[in-house]
């Protein structure tokens, strides 16, 4: 090996986006629960190292998206209803510190995005524009961890949803799912805009407790 491949493999094993370019992917469904994650394919599909590959899946691992096998490399961890019950079982205790916090320290320019985010679920619920609406959910949920500014819970919440995201996707296109669905996200954020920690607390406790009961449905 030269110095000059030696450099770019450390520069390459320390790019920080290619841990999020599979994790985006996994998250997509480009690739299937179970699917084994070969480093020479991963290093040829996105144009790194093998080191890198090898640091970016073990930062995966981490996290609950990819497990390791002994000798086998790794592959897509599939996560069970059981467990997609758990993380949210969790994630309610988290968001709804979030949302109380983002309540509390909401500003003008927040609450601005906010308000058209609300109407952009309204619409794309009433249109059925599914793609869309999951989208926006999203975007609320990265949204209130930005405002709520508690950094602890923000990256608990990222960890699970990453986890719980296959699941997630499955709810948001379940007949009828968006109609339930939107008017809830929509009372979080009126009771954020209304700056009411505890309307706010609750209206999260209730959209999260009422997804466990899907989720239930579907074991």
């Amino acid at each position: 090996m030269t110095d000059a491949t030696a450099v770019a493999d450390i520069d390459d094993t320390a790019r920080p986006d290619l841990t999020q370019r599979i994790r985006e992917a996994i998250l997509a469904a480009e690739f299937a629960p179970h699917q084994r994650l070969i480093e020479a394919d991963l290093s040829e599909r996105y144009d790194a190292s093998r080191a890198a590959v090898r640091t970016a899946l073990m930062n995966l691992a981490g996290e609950g998206l990819v497990e390791r096998l002994p000798n086998r490399g790794a592959r897509v961890r599939a996560i069970t209803v059981e467990e997609a019950v758990e993380i949210v079982e969790v994630r309610i205790g988290l968001e709804t510190l979030v949302a109380r916090k983002a309540a509390e320290n909401l500003t003008p320019e927040g609450a601005a995005t906010l308000a058209a985010l609300r109407a952009e679920i309204e619409r794309t619920a009433a249109a059925g524009d599914l793609v869309s609406y999951s989208r926006a959910n999203q975007e609320l949920d990265r949204l209130l961890r930005a405002y709520s500014g508690h950094g602890t819970a923000s990256t608990l919440l990222e960890r699970l949803h990453a986890q719980s995201a296959r699941h997630q996707f499955r709810l948001a296109f379940a007949p009828g799912r968006a109609a339930q669905s939107a008017p809830e996200h929509v009372a979080i954020i009126d009771a954020v805009l209304a700056q009411d920690p505890d309307a706010a607390e609750r209206a999260t406790r209730d959209h999260l407790s009422g997804i466990v009961e899907v989720l239930r449905g579907m074991g």
